[in-house]
């Protein structure tokens, strides 16, 4: 017995091709005046788009980046002076008492470097290339320049006192994985947000995925890499934190606001935190205020932690692990607000099926 046309797959795949072509033959054309505004609205997104990651970087330039100054008042003074000659509004100059002090205000992340006036000869300069690679060979730049005006000595002796791994030793590695951190967990919160239904699964799925997603970046940068130093667990546990906080972000806002919270939990992560986040260069060498902005939103606080973790035994990490925290808990709030409107409805059209008793 032959088989009947219906029981051939590809008689059915025509069917439904078929049958969507009917379909969308049938719906009704869009208007002219639809078409004009959503051309005009995807182009402004593009100006949009292009100003938002290429205007910070347009306007990088140090701003009141700190640094150390070793030696007399007097020596301190001067250098204050050159330095503001050099690069007006450039520095922000913190005394310290000899070269040893100098080193720990690096390795504390209060300042990017430090200058040590020396009786004779040339300055000692000293350098954090895993704080920044850009704000460390400005210091550098700006000490071989006073070294040319006071004394015979063609370079100054500088001294990288944390410096990159050397299988990443321009820092362009770690830089690079500042983007996959925000998408990491950008993907998260939108594969949840879309795969699954239940706001607390969705939470609940975004936090395992959080933690093996931790897991696996670190393994992969530090193990596989090596652009990462610092303890493995540690590394692993700002990935996943940063993971967590921008994923439930944007779980939360999906589930209060729908689509609308989506789109906005893009705009704030993505077009607004990423650019800002100052991993490449500095938050210091942003525009002014901007650079503070970056470090209170999920890729900046990220970015800037697991420099913390990774080179500067977890100096400075409170501030952005309060950050990130803040941002989870955020999302958790959101979350529950949207779980609570989903019930409300729900609970309102159960009780418009049941008929009233008589």
């Amino acid at each position: 017995m032959s088989r009947g046309r219906m029981s051939d797959p590809d008689v059915q795949v025509d069917q439904l091709a078929a049958a969507e072509d009917r379909k969308e033959a049938a719906a009704p054309v869009s208007g002219w005046h639809l078409v004009i505004r959503l051309g005009v609205g995807v182009s402004l997104l593009v100006g949009v788009l292009l100003t938002m990651f290429a205007w910070p970087n347009s306007e990088v330039a140090p701003r009141d980046v700190p640094i150390a100054v070793v030696g007399p008042a007097g020596a301190v003074d001067e250098v204050e002076q050159q330095l503001d000659t050099a690069m007006p509004g450039a520095f922000a100059v913190e005394p310290a008492a000899d070269a040893g002090a100098a080193r720990q205000l690096i390795e504390d992340r209060e300042v990017y470097g430090a200058i040590a006036v020396t009786p004779d000869g040339p300055p000692q300069v000293l350098v954090a290339s895993a704080a920044s690679p850009a704000v460390s060979q400005l210091i550098e730049t700006v000490a071989d320049r006073m070294t040319q005006q006071l004394t015979d000595a063609p370079t100054p002796q500088v001294e990288d006192v944390v410096a990159h791994p050397a299988d990443d030793a321009r820092g362009s590695g770690f830089s690079s994985s500042a983007l996959p951190m925000v998408m990491g967990g950008m993907a998260i919160g939108y594969a949840m947000s879309l795969a699954i239904t239940g706001v607390w699964r969705r939470v609940t799925g975004a936090l395992v995925a959080a933690v093996g997603g931790g897991l696996v970046a670190a393994l992969v940068a530090q193990t596989w890499l090596g652009v990462l130093d610092g303890a493995y667990l540690a590394n692993a546990g700002v990935f996943g934190l940063t993971f967590a906080a921008i994923s439930l972000t944007i779980i939360g806002l999906g589930s209060l606001l729908g689509r609308v919270g989506l789109g906005l939990g893009a705009l704030v992560i993505l077009l607004l935190g990423n650019p800002l986040s100052g991993v490449t260069t500095s938050p210091d060498m942003l525009p002014s205020g901007w650079g503070t902005l970056g470090q209170l939103l999920p890729p900046g606080a990220g970015g800037t932690l697991l420099r913390s973790t990774a080179f500067f035994d977890g100096a400075a990490a409170g501030g952005p692990v309060l950050v990130l925290a803040s941002w989870l808990v955020l999302g958790l709030l959101l979350a529950a607000a949207g779980w609570a409107k989903t019930e409300r409805v729900t609970a309102g059209s159960t009780n418009q099926a049941v008929p009233a008793s008589s």
